[in-house]
């Protein structure tokens, strides 16, 4: 069998071929293309380009991401803030995203996710380590923890 030399790609169409599966940060767009082998200032012109056509906006996909943890309750607070940077969006847009979320009521957020996460947990019934179970499953989402204790009604000390 011949094998077919193997055509390479215009880097921006490997790049929209990328933003055609998600949105991208610019960050994730240019990491994604370093490890196409795409030289440094190919991908500069290809963000440019990307970014002057609108294919590429930071505020939106940090707006885009924030919405959409909350609206799952993926995350919130800090883990939110982790997850931005980790996805490359400048601080300052991170903070903005950030920001539109302040105003959400982390507490009845977490008793709708109670009910659907953990259908039939009682906290008045559940034994120490359940509880600690399900507050760890919030805290690693990012919730505080005082709503989270007050959505299950837990004093403190337990």
């Amino acid at each position: 069998m011949h094998s077919r030399p193997e055509r390479r790609r215009d880097p921006l169409s490997t790049a929209l071929d990328i933003l055609s599966r998600r949105d991208h940060s610019e960050a994730e767009l240019a990491r994604k293309l370093r490890t196409r082998g795409i030289d440094a200032g190919e991908i500069d012109r290809i963000v440019a380009r990307l970014r002057e056509f609108g294919y590429l906006d930071d505020r939106r996909v940090a707006c885009r991401l924030a919405e959409s943890a909350l609206a799952q309750g993926k995350m919130v607070g800090a883990r939110l803030r982790v997850e931005l940077r980790r996805r490359g969006i400048p601080p300052d847009l991170a903070e903005e995203a950030l920001a539109q979320t302040a105003g959400c009521d982390e507490r009845a957020m977490v008793g709708d996710l109670l009910a659907r996460k953990f259908p039939g947990f009682d906290p008045a019934a559940a034994d120490p380590r359940e509880k600690r179970r399900v507050v760890g499953w919030f805290q690693r989402r990012g919730f505080g923890l005082s709503a989270i204790l007050e959505a299950l009604r837990c004093p403190v000390d337990e």
